[in-house]
């Protein structure tokens, strides 16, 4: 197969990427691993994490675009409550995480939709349920990549002046040869404040592997005990006061533990509604027979060991034992968490595996925090992005920037140090020498495997700014194409980067922030 651009890996930045390069002209191959495309917004079942002045400013336009049609499938094709359909920033959920909380299948359909096009004309071909196994490499240059069906082994071998990596755990960076970072940095490496004394490669930020419930009134739905119940009910954590199955999670800003009600009350928000995509008020009376809630919560958070650059049975074993803790969280829900009526478990709760589209209920992939990143000609760190540390300074402005983005330094428990952290940070922009491998010259990175250091990946694997990172790559490869240019000439160059940057202007992306202050 031979292809203008190849990208691998079909999550937000990877379809971010082939719609932008199809819409520039190219001819793309876009693969992925699952059933769906879509990844966090989809396969993995997350529902958008974004800032707090989304709703005015701080996206791409295609961004918004996206959320202002998930609004209009809403208002068009379900019966909604008649205040929700004059609600402009109707919330289908009325989650208190997420501004726009949605079925991952809405998702996936207006996804579709913008692709519809060039995959119509030919531009975009979609090979599903494939994943790159090796790759020839030639004086730094990535000349072929063989890629291979989950389904049958066929493989499939792909020519293309351009690959870029939009794989969920940075998958093409190994077999390339390219040259990354995995887990945590040290502080002599990265000059952070809150680095390690020493690198631990290892020492990865959990994954969490998310299902649907809805709650059903007077229906028994307990699930059969999980194999691995009894374990992950008595267990605690060395660095957490509670056990993992509670209504506690642990703290960052106090490093104790935090109490949640299951429902939210007077006095606090509820881990029910944190995630909730239906909100049954939101619809015509008895359209719904319950609320529905992903469940993506701290305490399915598995951090037990890492999935990734260990053996084939060692990622095995953690993918089920995630699968484990999210059942079993499922399990204690049913039959042990503590009712207001004075009883215990809450047997209306029923799994839902057509809102997820598998069988057993759980999400087709889990969520992934972070993954490899590639050792870039510019790598994002603490000091340009956390608010203590840049005090009056403010937002850190860049003359390459291709994006923005704005969220607190979010690390969720890791694997090793079991360490977690959470700090205010001030909106950034994405530079260009991020996304440009120090070595690999025809390989571009399109999610959140970008030059960031584990902490600064805290704040730039969310939606919106995986979607730009997406959206910038994919017009980086088609500008280097057009022009005949190496991506590194274009960075090198001050003028080819600012004729670079009008495209992306010109395509809807934000190079910089207003002057605002910090989340």
């Amino acid at each position: 197969m031979k292809k203008d651009i190849a990208i691998i890996g079909g999550g937000i930045g990877g379809c971010l990427a082939a719609l932008t390069a199809a819409k520039q002209g190219k001819n793309v191959v876009l693969t992925e691993e699952t059933q769906w495309i879509g990844g966090q917004l989809t396969s993995q079942a997350v529902p958008p994490d974004e800032h707090r002045w989304i709703e005015e400013f701080g996206c791409t336009n295609t961004y918004r675009q996206f959320r202002n049609e998930i609004r209009s499938y809403y208002k068009n094709h379900y019966p909604l409550a008649e205040d929700s359909h004059t609600d402009g920033l109707l919330n289908p959920g009325s989650a208190w995480v997420s501004r726009i909380a949605h079925e991952p299948k809405v998702a996936l359909k207006v996804l579709y939709d913008f692709l519809q096009p060039y995959l119509s004309n030919g531009r975009i071909e979609l090979l599903l349920e494939y994943k790159a196994i090796r790759a020839e490499v030639e004086h730094d240059e990535i000349k072929r990549l063989f890629i291979a069906s989950t389904r049958d082994e066929e493989e499939i071998a792909i020519d293309a002046a351009y690959f870029l990596d939009a794989t969920e755990l940075g998958d093409v960076l190994p077999i390339a040869g390219a040259d990354y970072s995995l887990g945590a940095e040290s502080k002599e490496e990265t000059g952070e404040l809150h680095g390690l004394n020493k690198a631990i490669p290892q020492d990865i930020q959990s994954i969490t592997h998310v299902f649907a419930l809805d709650y059903v009134k007077g229906e028994n739905h307990t699930i059969e005990k999980p194999e691995q119940y009894d374990y992950w009910k008595n267990y605690r954590a060395s660095f957490l006061n509670h056990n993992q199955l509670s209504e506690y999670m642990p703290d960052a800003g106090t490093g104790k533990s935090k109490y949640l009600p299951l429902f939210t009350d007077e006095n606090a928000l509820g881990y029910w509604e944190y995630r909730r995509i239906i909100d049954t008020n939101k619809f015509k009376k008895g359209f719904y027979k319950g609320d529905i809630s992903l469940i993506n919560w701290p305490q399915n958070d598995y951090w037990a060991g890492s999935i990734i650059d260990v053996s084939e049975k060692e990622k095995e074993k953690h993918l089920h034992g995630a699968k484990q803790l999210s059942l079993s969280l499922l399990y204690w829900l049913q039959t042990e968490a503590q009712r207001k009526d004075g009883g215990k478990g809450y047997p209306e709760f029923r799994l839902r595996p057509d809102i997820v589209g598998t069988n057993d209920g759980l999400a087709m992939h889990p969520y992934i925090r972070e993954s490899r990143r590639i050792k870039a000609l510019h790598t994002v760190v603490e000091q340009d992005v956390n608010a203590d540390l840049r005090g009056d300074a403010g937002i850190k402005k860049l003359d390459d920037s291709v994006g923005i983005g704005a969220y607190r330094i979010d690390l969720h428990p890791t694997t090793i140090k079991n360490r977690f952290f959470y700090a205010n940070s001030y909106p950034f922009e994405i530079p260009l020498g991020s996304l440009i491998p120090i070595k690999i010259k025809n390989l571009i990175p399109a999610c959140k495997n970008i030059g960031s250091t584990q902490l600064t990946n805290g704040c730039f694997r969310l939606h919106p700014v995986e979607w730009n990172i997406g959206e910038s790559a994919g017009a980086l490869a088609a500008y280097a194409m057009e022009h005949n240019l190496s991506p590194a000439d274009i960075y090198k160059n001050p003028k080819l980067t600012s004729d670079f940057q009008r495209l992306l202007q010109e395509c809807g992306v934000s190079l910089h922030w207003p002057e605002i202050g910090a989340l």
